[in-house]
């Protein structure tokens, strides 16, 4: 099995995004992508359906809140038929929920039931992590692995290798534990640290993206920036070539 195209998460591009949708797909497109990666979905599902299938990008994934009050999983399941977009990620669930065992076994009973209801509409859900879910940890082990036990079978996971690396796992070898549960991974560089804009392209920074990369063959890989010093665009291109470079694949 050939691993899934490269894909941007348009949260790096949200500035531009904000300004000119057309133009920053479009520009997107350019640099050879395919697939991108939208978050908050319901707010942007209308404004870049026609977008996408114009310039020929998919949104084979995408974030947007899935548990908590005020969710409308009904516009949340409208909103990726619109876009196409067929596995769901929850971005994130607020620090103070993994501190303790009952937190976390409430957050995966409440994911567990959204899929039930997205798999009635042919769509999976997951989660994605951020540090926090790695650096606490229930019984000797992380977090991120008590909310993966507890969570039914057909939830996925979305691996932001990065912020693991910075709540202190071994991203490639977390990735090798959670096997196929792994649909996706963030794929970003920099010094392992929370300063996002220290962050860089992928593979001119400290994390280890070749053994990442290798440790999940199968998981599409999203590019990523949660901030940048210099021109956004530019680093998404930097990122392109130095994915090239790491896997031998083409975007």
């Amino acid at each position: 099995m050939s691993r899934p195209a490269l894909s941007v998460q348009l949260y790096s591009v949200r500035d531009l995004l904000a300004d000119d949708p057309a133009a920053t797909l479009r520009a997107l497109a350019d640099l050879g992508l395919t697939a991108v990666e939208p978050y908050g979905l319901t707010d942007y599902a209308a404004t870049l359906a026609p977008l996408l299938r114009d310039l020929g990008l998919e949104a084979p994934t995408a974030h947007t809140s899935l548990v908590g009050e005020g969710v409308d999983l009904d516009a949340v399941f409208a909103a990726a038929e619109l876009t196409g977009t067929t596995t769901l990620f929850e971005p994130a669930i607020g620090e103070e929920r993994w501190t303790d065992a009952e937190g976390v076994l409430a957050s995966a009973a409440a994911l567990s039931d959204v899929a039930v209801r997205a798999a009635d509409r042919g769509i999976r859900v997951g989660y994605h992590n951020h540090w926090w879910e790695l650096e606490n940890r229930i019984g000797g082990v992380p977090a991120l692995t008590v909310f993966l036990e507890a969570l039914s079978g057909d939830v996925l996971l979305e691996v932001d290798a990065y912020w693991a690396a910075v709540g202190g796992a071994d991203p490639a070898a977390l990735l090798a534990e959670y096997g196929s549960r792994v649909a996706a991974i963030h794929v970003k560089d920099g010094p392992i640290s929370r300063d996002t804009e220290a962050q860089l392209p992928a593979g001119s920074g400290a994390m280890p993206l070749g053994a990442v990369l290798a440790a999940a063959p199968d998981a599409r890989p999203v590019l990523e920036f949660d901030a940048y010093a210099g021109d956004i665009l530019e680093g998404i291109a930097s990122s392109i070539a130095g994915y090239r470079a790491l896997t031998g694949d083409a975007a």
